[in-house]
């Protein structure tokens, strides 16, 4: 009896699982067994038919496969490959396999071999468990490529492969060294910070929540170049790394676009009527939400209080901890979700109150609408900005002005000042947005005049204790983009411009 190997992947029990076949005298049937799901079970219909196409001969026995450990349950289409190799193999349709290699595909019923969503992270899995040798799908090659020091033999036809499988000079394995080069892309020109119209305090605002990982509301009447704001911000982040955009394509390939590689910081915008589960994720069988899909991106919810209560306070868990909990009867599946949130929303309803046209709201309207934001999320964003209206003689001016910083840059400071961080901390993930308490107090180094001035403000401004810290947070932030190894005085007065307004 030969063996084979591939990946289970649920989250909470991931690991290599064994592929065995028997096969026996009786009638000429498959059966899988380990407590197996519904996809998984017609594994062996899609087998017999691709089989049937690539002019194979299944074995007229009784075919009996068992994926171990068999108490765990198994599903997925991803099994198929294994399956298949697994019954040639006993049949000695095929020589042995190399040893360490693992198998990962789904087949169709004309013998072609599919791609798979996650193949990074179960490639990971296996490579872990000392795996180094992969048969893949084709248009997984691609990703695949991304790990280094790998053996990969990828193939699109049970048939080919049955062939590559049986020459005399062995498996055609690439191997993949130190990964494949990518070509990182830089971060998308379409829109500059110099050509956004005034708003120096916001685009100030959005240089140090690039720089530290801080969290920004944009508040405004409409029309005046939120929604603007946001979306330049992309053009000041730094390029992705190859580990980010190894664990970025891995999300994204679990939701879809299986072929493709992400190498631009994503920025996701979902629309206000998108559900719990769209932002956050879970379902049924679970994925991966919004919040997971601007992994080490940006997160850009427009109008944020026209979003549901319970979407808007499910933000917490993410905001606080940079990932999310997906928990169900049968399984519990955590994501990452460390993303930068830019959100925008209007003063009320009609969104004019407090601007030079009139508002049309009641007072208890704008109170409830104010409201629909917690205080408990308020805290969570370190930087609030009031957006106002600009001078409309110079919107359509085509010269920049000189006063105008162009995305280029800012961008350089944005680079200078997380390369600051990461000296400072060891390590390239991490921000001073995400900084400890313990950390906090290990690397801010106030000064003596600006401890004093943060404690006076803090009693007569009434923060809150995690208000008080996110606004040293920024502080030190500002204090690095001044290459100050001290927060001065004027790091924490910048600061407390940016601190949470109140919703009453």
């Amino acid at each position: 009896m030969n063996t084979v190997y591939s990946v289970h992947d649920d989250g909470l029990a991931s690991g290599l699982v064994e592929v065995q076949t028997h096969l026996s005298n009786g009638l000429p049937t498959m059966q899988i067994i380990g407590t197996v799901g519904k996809s998984l079970d017609e594994a062996k219909d899609r087998i017999r038919s691709a089989f049937s196409s690539a002019s194979l001969d299944l074995p007229r026995k009784k075919i009996t496969v068992n994926i171990t450990p068999s108490d765990l349950p198994k599903d997925g289409s991803h099994f198929d490959l294994a399956i298949a190799l697994s019954v040639l193999l006993e049949s000695k349709r095929i020589p042995p396999l190399p040893k360490n290699t693992v198998i990962l595909g789904e087949i169709g019923l004309d013998g072609s071999i599919r791609p798979i969503r996650g193949l990074l992270g179960k490639m990971l899995i296996a490579k872990e468990a000392g795996f180094t040798s992969f048969i893949i799908p084709a248009k997984n090659l691609l990703q695949a490529k991304l790990l280094p020091s790998v053996n990969l033999l990828a193939t699109d036809h049970i048939k080919s492969l049955v062939r590559d499988l049986s020459t005399d000079e062995g498996p055609p394995f690439l191997h993949t060294d130190s990964g494949a080069r990518i070509r990182f892309s830089g971060a998308t020109e379409s829109l500059d910070f110099a050509d956004v119209i005034g708003q120096d305090l916001a685009k100030r605002a959005l240089e140090i929540a690039a720089a530290g990982q801080h969290n920004v509301l944009l508040s405004g009447p409409p029309g005046v170049g939120k929604s603007m704001l946001a979306k330049a911000l992309i053009s000041i982040m730094p390029p992705l790394n190859r580990d980010e955009v190894i664990q970025i394509t891995h999300l994204h390939s679990l939701v879809g676009g299986n072929s493709r590689l992400i190498t631009e910081r994503p920025i996701r915008s979902p629309h206000h009527s998108s559900s719990d589960v769209a932002i956050i994720g879970g379902g049924q069988r679970p994925k991966p939400g919004e919040v997971t899909l601007s992994h080490k991106g940006i997160l850009f919810l427009d109008e944020l209080p026209e979003f549901k209560r319970t979407t808007i306070e499910s933000l917490r868990q993410p905001l606080e901890d940079r990932e999310v909990t997906v928990s169900r009867a049968k399984q519990s599946i955590r994501y990452p979700a460390d993303f930068l949130l830019i959100a925008t929303k209007n003063p009320c309803p009609c969104g004019y109150y407090g601007s030079s046209k009139p508002c049309v709201c009641t007072p208890l309207e704008i109170d409830r609408y104010q409201k629909k934001l917690s205080g408990p999320l308020l805290d969570r964003i370190d930087l609030h900005i009031t957006v106002d209206s600009v001078d409309h003689a110079a919107l359509l001016e085509e010269q920049r002005t000189t006063t105008s910083e162009t995305s280029e840059t800012i961008r350089k400071r944005v680079l200078d000042t997380r390369a600051s961080q990461e000296k400072r901390f060891s390590s390239p993930s991490r921000k001073n947005g995400q900084m400890t308490n313990k950390e906090v107090k290990q690397h801010a180094k106030l000064s003596a005049d600006a401890k004093e001035f943060l404690d006076k403000a803090a009693t007569s401004l009434d923060l809150s204790a995690r208000v008080y810290m996110k606004t040293v947070k920024v502080a030190r932030t500002i204090a690095d983009l001044d290459s100050s190894d001290t927060i001065s005085l004027k790091h924490i007065t910048e600061a407390l411009q940016y601190r949470p307004v109140t919703t009453s």
